[in-house]
């Protein structure tokens, strides 16, 4: 995949020819009833891709926000992610359906599923070889993985036949996952960074440690006259990754978008890139479990 750098909607194309906007809105508890008025904000100020997932609740409110955009279908990318509930080929083909009728869509362009479920790998075969079967229909554009480690990625390779598009990962500077981030580009995977600010460092209460207060992002933010965010969402796009901040505060959606007019040094992206403590935020996706966190998707 290439980074096109083009004003006005820098983009990525994928490993299949699509393009996908290498920003994004992340909508990640982001609560439905504050998802439509966030959603059209980013979409009437030029945002052209949103990221939900049938576990965060919102879909239908993301559907909503781009039916009363007035934008065409074809002027917004939509990704979703499935939930380990739904794993399974037929349980994953209507989970599909659950999703896509809550969007108001009939072709989802980037459908992912959200965890491994290394616990029930068969079942995680599965649902992607449903998403295979949606691909070929037409019914998505592209299909990926989400939280998915490169020993699990070998497994996934060798038991289908479509390459995942996209792995959604946890980036920030202080969690990097390169090994992960080589093993996506060794099979031309896009690494979308989920968290991209890291978020998941402050949500925790571990202020100490907030990167929005780190030293080394906030020297090179005055650098450049630019706030932390800003620096971190630019520094994921000239490495390569997808980003898909989340806001629900008109200004922080501007501030996210605003990241294509500066460009940080080699020596900047070093310095952020060295922050890196290995040390994940969020759940190990070996402890995503149907028993642990197995809940029930809603029909549309």
């Amino acid at each position: 995949m290439t980074l096109d750098l083009t004003e006005p909607l820098p983009s990525f194309t994928l490993n299949n020819g699509v393009r996908m906007p290498a920003l994004g809105l992340g909508v990640f508890q982001t609560p439905p009833e504050e998802t439509v008025a966030a959603v059209s904000e980013a979409l009437r100020i030029g945002y052209r891709h949103v990221d939900t997932a049938a576990s965060y609740g919102n879909e239908r409110e993301v559907g909503q926000a781009l039916r009363e955009s007035g934008l065409d279908r074809s002027e917004v990318f939509l990704e979703t992610k499935l939930w380990i509930s739904d794993y399974g080929y037929d349980e994953a083909l209507h989970a599909f359906e659950k999703s896509a009728g809550k969007l108001g869509v009939d072709q989802i362009d980037l459908l992912l599923l959200h965890q491994p479920l290394t616990s029930d790998f068969e079942r995680t075969i599965g649902a992607y070889q449903a998403l295979e079967t949606l691909l070929a229909e037409g019914k998505v554009r592209a299909i990926g993985v989400s939280n998915v480690m490169p020993d699990v990625l070998v497994r996934l390779l060798d038991e289908t036949t479509v390459v995942p598009a996209v792995n959604q990962i946890e980036v920030h500077p202080y969690f990097s996952q390169p090994d992960v981030q080589e093993a996506d580009a060794e099979h031309g995977i896009l690494t979308q960074a989920w968290s991209p600010i890291g978020g998941i460092t402050h949500y925790r209460g571990d202020i100490e440690r907030s990167t929005l207060t780190d030293p080394v992002i906030g020297q090179i933010a005055a650098a450049h006259e630019r706030t932390p965010a800003q620096v971190m969402l630019r520094w994921h796009l000239q490495r390569g990754r997808s980003v898909i901040p989340k806001s629900v505060r008109p200004e922080r959606i501007a501030e996210n978008a605003d990241v294509f007019g500066f460009t940080l040094s080699d020596e900047e992206l070093a310095r952020i890139d060295a922050l890196d403590t290995g040390v994940r935020g969020g759940p190990d996706p070996d402890t995503i479990t149907l028993e642990t966190f197995g809940r029930e998707i809603p029909e549309a």
